[in-house]
């Protein structure tokens, strides 16, 4: 999906997905959520996050990150 909404997929597929979207209601609802979003925060000035948030966000996503390699194994 990020790819299709980044403008980053062929003419063939775009028209596959926009085909699909227009006709599965859960589909609909999370592109147009996904797009509104995004729109939200392209136009918001970046932010920084407190030293002690970004901290722990880089040991969350470590641990996620290693427990996926677990599961890979």
């Amino acid at each position: 999906m990020s790819d299709y909404l980044d403008d980053a997929v062929d003419q063939a597929v775009r028209q596959k997905l926009e085909a699909h979207v227009s006709q599965c209601p859960n589909c609909f609802v999370i592109v147009d959520t996904t797009k509104r979003t995004l729109q939200v925060y392209k136009g918001m000035e970046p932010q920084t996050i407190p030293e002690d948030i970004h901290a722990r966000l880089m040991v969350a996503l470590e641990k996620r990150i290693a427990a996926k390699k677990k599961e890979a194994c």
